[in-house]
């Protein structure tokens, strides 16, 4: 059917979170504002959620992707709330609330108040056996380094930013590996300003990172405000039957506007001059639009406006992905060795192993494993490593097993073991991405009705892609309410 010229269609390319998302917005902006839309939401497999991924094996609730997102962002819970899904909020589990680093082949604690890349808690790092003595007083001695004259367009490397400030082995001990199961980078191309841009601000503002926090932390109690008085969510969050519940009630509520297995092959203008949209399908057929939010990696949505803006295309492919796999095995708890007395761990890849991390499971959230049992993930790959991505699937169980069975100590044979690969998946956010996705924003513009969102862009978690989504639905929203009043 094509729309009347008030009735305007839009499609959503893509139903990971980033486009189930956007058609959410686009139905509830629709609702609110009474705007004769149509909304059509196009996946090319025969699920949705994209990266999130749960599922129950046994009595075992597993995630093969993101296990949880963060707090501070609001838009995932703000968009839980509207789907009535607040209640479902999981908190993690507080009594096991640490993460473990290998040192010299030993899981040893990170830290308390280690934050990313600079230490709250001196004592605390004073104390810990992850830095050497010289490498201790070289972190301490960050508050008394002049810092950098931040300009708005400036970008540094991970790895220039922190042997700055903190020394080599900073790095390399701790905020490489910590950083690395965020983003699966490498720190020597990664970009600050795009990754972790309050830590610049920290410098901008104070000289110091560690002089800047003494000074939030003067404030908080001189505002009376006690760390983590009155809060109400924890800085992480699951859904108790899964992540995959949030993508699934997204679908339900969009109903038969989200159609499966409809590979889109193609976008380009309805005609030259025309501000209308044409997106090819794979089955032959072709959909007309007002407007189309493309919500899938950039190099997908690349290939698709080749023919119509051989520049924008070019811009999107600059932006590299890495591919990773993750391994999950169940064991009973005699057999592993290890307390596991944590969430999980990192890998320094100075350790020279073949994982980038691990996570525990039946620590971190209550509820995914049966008593007397363990639940652990490994995971490989990245941009470090990413020729493990060609072993196949028992290569890589094999891996799991022999790097996990050295740190935690395991012995017997799992009681199921699974693998997941995600192939080109993780943006990499290189030195000067920030003003790459200026750049493709601004060469955007210049095509009406077309918006990019997802995880390339502004931030890669979960809440990074619903405001990524929301954001688009608001512009394209706004777009069609001005030329209806024109």
């Amino acid at each position: 059917m094509t729309p009347s010229h008030d009735h305007k269609r839009i499609i959503v390319i893509g139903a990971g979170i980033t486009g189930l998302a956007a058609a959410n917005r686009l139905t509830e902006l629709a609702t609110q504002r009474s705007l004769p839309i149509d909304v059509t939401l196009l996946e090319a497999t025969d699920r949705v959620g994209g990266v999130i991924e749960t599922q129950r094996i046994d009595d075992f609730l597993v995630e093969f992707g993101p296990d949880n997102f963060i707090t501070n962002k609001p838009a995932g819970v703000n968009l839980c709330k509207r789907l009535g899904l607040e209640g479902e909020l999981l908190r993690t589990n507080d009594e096991h609330r640490r993460a473990l680093v290998v040192r010299k082949g030993r899981l040893v604690p990170i830290p308390e108040g280690f934050e990313l890349m600079a230490p709250r808690n001196m004592w605390a790092m004073a104390r810990s056996p992850i830095f050497s003595l010289a490498a201790k007083f070289r972190m301490w001695r960050e508050q008394f380094i002049k810092g950098r004259a931040w300009n708005e367009d400036d970008d540094e490397s991970l790895t220039s930013f922190v042997t700055r400030r903190f020394g080599r082995q900073a790095l390399e001990r701790l905020v490489q590996p910590l950083i690395a199961g965020i983003y699966v980078a490498d720190p020597d191309t990664l970009s600050v300003r795009a990754t972790v841009p309050r830590f610049i601000e920290m410098e901008r503002s104070h000289g110091s990172i560690i002089r800047a926090m003494k000074a939030q932390k003067k404030a908080k109690a001189t505002a009376g405000v006690e760390k983590d008085s009155g809060a109400r969510y924890s800085l992480f969050m699951a859904l108790r039957q899964g992540m995959s519940v949030l993508p699934r009630t997204l679908a339900a509520k969009l109903g038969d506007r989200l159609k499966l297995n409809a590979p889109v092959t193609g976008l380009s203008r309805l005609l030259p001059d025309s501000p209308r949209w044409r997106v090819s399908l794979a089955n032959g057929s072709a959909m007309d639009a007002d407007s189309v939010i493309v919500a899938v990696p950039s190099y997908v949505a690349a290939g698709w406006l080749r023919p119509t803006d051989d520049t924008l295309a070019a811009q999107l492919d600059t932006i590299e992905y890495a591919s990773s796999a993750i391994v999950v095995m169940a064991l009973r708890s005699d057999q592993v060795r290890h307390p596991t007395n944590g969430f999980g761990f990192v890998v320094p890849s100075i350790e020279r192993r073949s994982i980038i991390a691990g996570s525990f499971v039946h620590r971190k959230y209550a509820g995914r494993v049966p008593e007397g049992h363990v639940l652990l993930r490994a995971f490989i790959g990245g941009a470090l490593q990413p020729e493990l991505m060609s072993k196949s699937d028992e290569e890589l169980i094999s891996i799991a097993r022999q790097e996990l069975g050295d740190l935690l100590g395991l012995t017997g044979d799992p009681s199921f073991v699974r693998v997941q690969r995600w192939d080109r998946s993780m943006p990499q956010y290189k030195v000067g991405h920030l003003s790459r996705v200026k750049a493709i924003r601004q060469r955007t513009v210049a095509h009406p009705g077309l918006e990019l969102a997802g995880n390339a862009f502004e931030g890669v978690g979960i809440p990074d892609c619903i405001a990524s989504a929301e954001a688009a639905a608001e512009r394209v929203v706004d777009s069609s309410s001005n030329s209806r009043n024109t």
